[in-house]
């Protein structure tokens, strides 16, 4: 079957995205990983591929991860039942070392390796690791979920300035050894606050903000923290992207350039958003 680029084709496409390759250069962008785009292998070969990409043409990449689906199997595995207090999942000691066992382990080492087969440099880290994410109970009702306290951000730099991936899991821990689970996207809103990230890139399952919910073509491409405000009040936003769009506000208010909502099961989607002028998703800046 022929080729359905020429490689003039090839080459002009290369050429467009320069001015954005030079942009990025040398700046960090926080990818929070996780939802769809993690569980099918598919995606998670093409997110990989996009992020060693970038890390070789000299943006500084940080993935920060869940695995919230992987946790959930395994716990299936023990016969152990998930409870949710107003939506999030309540972790006693068992839970939680299961959750460490899941994140810091399977998940983490095996991003790690396949960033490495795809040509990478990556090291895992957990929020324990350098006490990076310090954190205290958020509700004595879910147990030990987190609350973040405190940002150690020297070993994701120190790791950044030799050439690596940081690949982060988002565990935390506090001065008495307690270890918490933390929502994933807060770590990430927090750890690229911490590192004045360029950009903070939420994946998720949907294409972004949308004012109609059931129509994708109603994305909204950007947003202003004011902006958002009037979509609160007139419940465009609500339900899940309730806590991420919060996310993305804590996130500016902590120093990041801007943050991006997309669709992680569109293949590729990170290089649409840093490398074409159309982007990808849903902007939400400080403007």
């Amino acid at each position: 079957m022929q080729n359905a680029f020429s490689n003039a084709e090839r080459a002009e496409v290369l050429t467009q995205a320069l001015p954005n390759i030079k942009k990025y250069n040398g700046k960090i962008v926080v990818v929070k990983y996780g939802g769809n785009a993690m569980v099918n292998e598919q995606l998670k070969q093409q997110v990989m591929e996009d992020i060693v990409l970038l890390h070789l043409i000299g943006v500084k990449v940080v993935l920060v991860h869940g695995g919230g689906p992987e946790i959930n199997d395994l716990m299936d595995k023990l016969g152990k039942k998930s409870e949710f207090v107003d939506g999030l999942r309540v972790t006693d000691k068992e839970t939680v070392d299961i959750a460490q066992m899941v994140l810091a382990g399977k998940v983490n080492k095996t991003l790690v390796n396949l960033l490495e087969m795809k040509g990478g440099r990556a090291i895992g880290l957990s929020g324990m690791d350098g006490h990076l994410i310090e954190a205290k109970i958020k509700d004595e009702r879910l147990g030990y979920v987190g609350e973040i306290t405190n940002i150690n951000i020297a070993p994701v730099t120190d790791l950044l300035e030799r050439g690596y991936i940081p690949v982060i899991s988002t565990l935390g821990c506090d001065r008495d050894g307690c270890t918490y689970n933390i929502n994933g996207d807060t770590a990430a809103a927090h750890i690229a606050g911490a590192l004045g990230a360029e950009r903070l890139i939420m994946m998720t399952d949907i294409a972004g903000i949308l004012r109609d919910r059931n129509d994708p073509a109603t994305l909204i491409p950007e947003l202003s923290i004011k902006e958002t405000e009037q979509l609160f009040r007139d419940g465009i936003i609500s339900g899940g992207m309730i806590p991420k769009v919060n996310c993305c506000v804590e996130a500016i208010h902590r120093g990041v350039g801007c943050v991006i909502i997309m669709d992680g099961r569109v293949p590729h989607s990170i290089l649409m958003e840093l490398l074409t002028d159309e982007g990808a998703g849903t902007m939400v800046t400080g403007n």
